[in-house]
């Protein structure tokens, strides 16, 4: 599976995070919530919070989070 990874406009933690994951050359579908009340529902019952970035891997949820709680996530799925 894809990771799908929820970014709002404007947010300097995505951008760090989408920068990364294109660094590393790893697959993820990008869904921007900003303005899109649907993709936000999507998240929020995903995550419980409205926080971007949040990254859904196979069931698997990082919310609100910096590159520096994304390594550790992705190293524990042996995706770096």
């Amino acid at each position: 599976m894809t990771p799908i990874l929820y970014v709002k406009t404007g947010c300097p933690w995505c951008d760090e995070v989408l920068d990364y994951m294109d660094e590393k050359k790893l697959p993820y579908q990008k869904v921007v919530v900003s303005g899109n009340a649907a993709a936000m529902k999507e998240m929020v019952d995903l995550s419980g919070q409205s926080k971007a970035p949040t990254m859904d891997w196979d069931g698997e949820v990082l919310a609100d989070f910096g590159v520096d709680e994304l390594i550790p996530f992705l190293k524990a799925r042996q995706a770096v």
